[in-house]
């Protein structure tokens, strides 16, 4: 059954019972105590800053960021304002570790002038050196401007596509944007590939290149893409310790868009590199969620491309690899893994040499962007994509799913044919061929012949008892989960989101203070921790672009947020929890609406095709910090949160119920 999230409306003559009934409320609760202040673990807190070296900074910044609002549009302007961002976010947040890093600030508010100067005499000449440059572009997800370094030869031949190798860096609590470009600046990296240009994203500093950070890299391969001359059939993907970790992810995740990867130490899973025991693995749906980011469950992905470990003798990382080998071993295959003898957490220079070699053999074949042969193993449509096959729809989230595709017929008098198994798979699309006239598809054994007047383009196939052509594939009218829109809550901050914020008051005054609180949460951790900055609107500024353009993470109850209460009210669909003045139904459950809150992420009834989030922000937090491997979804799709249990590090309360919507979008029938 669905229900309308909303406050049951009083009926005519019972106004002043409801005042009274309020007021009698409000008297019986607790005083609100200020809830416990949360320790900031990335960045950690840095030296105090001495006055007058604070508000010179501070002088230099207000007439840059004058000088660049001033300045016309331009496209190269993040090149600028990366610069500029990196101090004002240090001073914001104490980022200065000694009083000697100082003049790093001082450097980087010069290189800002220069190409301020620059931009307005039309000139950008660092978009033509070689050597070491720093970059900069506008992200996707929050408007926010984010560098990224390149190692640029002095050797490439002019008007050649050369190859890009992108190489992801390791752990830097106190590598913030200041640090990070002024290495980028001053020290060359760890390889130096001959005739390539080498990409240093920052990944949104030290969030182990997930989540905001794996979009990061993503934009910043794009952004590169647009400015230099980059095959883009020979970008290799390399990275040691958290940037070994990323390689890991991005490589299983992301396969199809690299030639080849070798990650370096890192972590590849969650229990085992915790040293978790069954006695103490967290809730069920958080073990669940495990199964967005650890890597072998999705290692037949990896067999799409040449994939190269490496591991120090004696370092511990090792045990990554090590659970890769074991991953490869259950498919059948071996993990290439090379071992720095007698090294601990650090490259032997004979491997690297090695591993090199094999990157550059892989970049000089190219990728083959329609491979005979493709495998692709997920377990959310999130990342749904292997080459010529998109899977579009699932049986069932989190379940593995498999599908392993061959094409053959190539030559002029072959037939054309394509056999595929599947396994967890509702419905997927094909493209082996730019056109797939009179194609031959064997399905899970079941044969299906493409029609003639088939236009250019995939093929769509869903099951229903069989599989069959679907010939006119459009978005269902009904609510499903498919490719970015599927949850779970922490997938809205993987894409442009505009947080609502409320003008009003919630029905109780608990509520209120909670919501107050964890919205100033999130206002502080993500400029600190994802390096950008939050889109935000009051409720009541909200136009109907926004609702087309966003994904919504909408604060309050609908008494306070004008937003919500419109969503909510909306005639298109219902959404599955009730909330009323006493009560949060969730199926046959009720929870008193004085003490929780529910939090979620749903279609929005105002735009299906966006997200509608209520009462969250990415949902690990500071405890989880200590280590990257942590630093994954902590909710599914929607939860109860008892407030009496004032938010912590670890949680933004009691969490009392919690689970994931079904592929309809609807509650399991437990619930």
């Amino acid at each position: 059954m669905n229900h309308v999230v909303s406050f049951v409306p009083a009926r005519p003559g019972t106004c002043l019972l409801w005042i009274l009934a309020g007021f009698l409320i409000a008297c019986s609760q607790p005083l609100l105590a200020a809830p416990p202040r949360i320790e900031r673990r990335l960045p950690p807190a840095g030296i105090e800053l001495p006055g007058d070296v604070r508000e010179r900074l501070t002088r230099r910044l207000d007439t840059l960021h004058a000088k660049l609002d001033a300045l016309p549009e331009h496209a190269l302007e993040p090149d600028v304002a990366v610069f500029i961002k990196a101090v004002a976010l240090a001073l914001r947040h104490g980022e200065f570790y000694r009083q000697q890093e100082i003049p790093r600030a001082d450097q980087l508010l010069a290189e800002a002038e220069q190409r301020l100067r620059q931009l307005e005499q039309g000139q950008t000449p660092w978009t033509r050196t070689d050597g070491l440059v720093v970059r900069g572009y506008r992200s996707t997800i929050d408007g926010s401007v984010q560098p990224y370094g390149l190692e640029i030869p002095a050797d490439l031949a002019p008007q050649r596509r050369v190859p890009l190798y992108v190489w992801l860096h390791g752990r830097g609590d106190k590598t913030t944007d200041l640090h990070f470009i002024t290495q980028r600046l001053n020290s060359p990296g760890r390889i130096q590939p001959p005739g390539a240009i080498v990409l240093h994203p920052f990944g949104r500093q030290c969030i182990g290149f997930k989540s905001a950070g794996e979009i990061d890299v993503l934009e910043a391969v794009e952004h590169v893409k647009s400015q230099y001359p980059i095959d883009d059939r020979r970008i290799v993907l390399m990275g040691f310790s958290m940037g070994g970790a990323g390689a890991w992810h991005l490589g299983a995740h992301y396969t199809d868009r690299w030639v080849a990867m070798s990650p370096g130490a890192g972590f590849a899973e969650t229990a085992e590199y915790n040293r978790l025991t069954p006695d103490r693995f967290p809730p069920a749906y958080e073990q669940t969620l495990w199964g967005l980011y650890d890597v072998p469950n999705y290692v037949r992905n990896l067999f799409n491309l040449p994939v190269v470990a490496y591991s120090g003798e004696v370092d511990k990382q090792i045990q990554a690899a090590r659970v890769m080998e074991r991953a490869y071993l259950s498919a059948g295959q071996t993990l290439p893994h090379i071992i720095g003898p007698g090294m601990g957490h650090k490259y032997h220079p004979d491997s690297l040499r090695q591993i090199m070699q094999r990157m550059q053999e892989a970049a000089d074949r190219g990728l083959d962007r329609r491979p005979e042969r493709v495998t692709l193993q997920t377990r959310t449509l999130r990342y749904n994509r292997m080459f010529w096959v998109a899977v579009t729809g699932l049986e069932q989230h989190w379940l593995d799913t498999r599908v392993d595709a061959q094409r053959s017929g190539d030559g002029a008098q072959g037939k054309r044919q394509v056999t595929a198994t599947t396994t967890n798979v509702r419905s997927l699309s094909l493209s082996p061929w730019p056109e797939m006239a009179n194609v031959v598809i064997s399905i899970d054994g079941q044969p299906l012949t493409v029609p003639a007047d088939q236009p250019p383009g995939p093929v769509s196939l869903v099951r229903t008892d069989r599989w069959q052509l679907d010939k006119a594939p459009r978005p269902d009218a009904s609510l499903s989960k498919r490719p970015q829109l599927q949850g779970p809550i922490d997938d809205v901050f993987l894409a442009p989101f505009l947080v609502v914020t409320p003008t009003g008051k919630a029905a109780h005054p608990q509520v209120q203070a909670w919501v107050e609180s964890e919205l100033r949460h999130l206002q502080q951790r993500w400029p600190a921790l994802y390096r950008g900055r939050l889109r935000s609107k009051a409720d009541v500024d909200v136009t109907a672009a926004d609702i087309d353009r966003y994904h919504l993470v909408v604060w309050g109850d609908t008494q306070s947020n004008q937003l919500f209460h419109r969503a909510a009210a909306s005639q298109r669909f219902a959404l599955p929890i009730q909330w009323t003045r006493q009560s949060i139904g969730v199926g046959s459950r009720q929870f008193a609406a004085t003490h929780h809150v529910p939090v979620m992420i749903y279609p929005n009834p105002l735009n299906p095709e966006k997200y509608l989030v209520i009462n969250s922000g990415p949902t690990f937090r500071e405890g989880h910090d200590r280590t990257n491997s942590l630093q994954n979804p902590k909710l599914p799709d929607w939860a109860i949160i008892d407030i009496r249990q004032p938010p912590s590090d670890v949680a933004p309360g009691n969490v009392v119920a919690a689970d994931f919507f079904d592929e309809a979008w609807q509650l399991k029938q437990a619930d």
